[in-house]
């Protein structure tokens, strides 16, 4: 079973799940934004956190079933599910194959592409360096992550984020890139979820390509973006807009036909 940790009791479940290199501590400077509607469930995704490594090879669908087993063990029949990055991609396959558990997908800060020919040999040619030099993998990594027009004021939540990557397993690291190598194009989940979709996506981010993925978006009643002046950490960036914005959205009802 997952690590995961239970916040408040409000009536709506707002399942968290973070990124590569990240573990459910992330959310600590949204929490206190996001509405007291909301009882949180924090996972960490396997070999994150205090989560075990469970196969060489984490595949999205593999990280996704285990959110489940989480949900089926909490009693949990339909909740609000809310991917970083690496965990929107588990978001997307928790929603391919459990549709009907899903009150509303927000992918936070990622994409429902696979990657294009030239990361996926980025990805490649980082298995041996996360190997044998995953401090340096990090460090290089991470700053990257923010938006480089305001490094300077972020400058303490880089360094959180750096040791928060630093405290991540290697080998856990390692099985999830490969799994997200392995990913495929989740564009139809979006055309066909009846559940609400939520985006956020930043203007700044270097790990998603912002303006091809809201461009290529369904033009669906029930999904709804926004894009943010920060890079790929909205959680550590803009944690109060970020919450906002979830809270407006997941908690008022969209309509399901637009009336002229």
């Amino acid at each position: 079973m997952l690590n995961f940790e239970r916040k408040g009791n409000g009536k709506e479940t707002l399942v968290l799940l973070h990124g590569f290199m990240e573990n459910l501590s992330i959310w600590n400077d949204m929490e206190p934004y996001l509405s007291k509607d909301f009882s949180l469930l924090k996972i960490d995704l396997p070999g994150h956190g205090q989560s075990e490594i469970l196969a060489e090879v984490h595949t999205m669908e593999l990280m996704a079933d285990e959110v489940k087993k989480v949900l089926d063990q909490q009693n949990l029949e339909k909740v609000h599910l809310l991917g970083h990055s690496m965990g929107g991609y588990t978001s997307l396959a928790f929603a391919e194959k459990y549709p009907d558990s899903l009150k509303s997908l927000t992918l936070f800060f990622s994409t429902y592409f696979p990657d294009d020919e030239e990361k996926k040999q980025q990805r490649i040619k980082s298995y041996r360096i996360i190997k044998d030099a995953f401090a340096h993998y990090a460090r290089a990594g991470v700053p990257n992550l923010f938006n480089p027009n305001e490094r300077d004021i972020l400058e303490g939540k880089i360094e959180t984020a750096l040791e928060t990557a630093l405290s991540t397993n290697n080998l856990g690291a390692l099985a999830c890139v490969k799994g997200m190598v392995e990913r495929t194009d989740k564009k139809h989940v979006l055309e066909n979820l009846e559940a609400k979709i939520l985006v956020l996506a930043g203007k700044h981010d270097n790990a998603v390509k912002t303006d091809m993925m809201i461009k290529h978006l369904p033009d669906r009643t029930n999904i709804k973006s926004y894009i943010l002046d920060c890079g790929h950490n909205g959680h550590w960036e803009k944690p109060g807009i970020c919450a906002e914005i979830i809270n407006t959205e997941l908690l008022h009802n969209l309509p399901k036909k637009l009336v002229f």
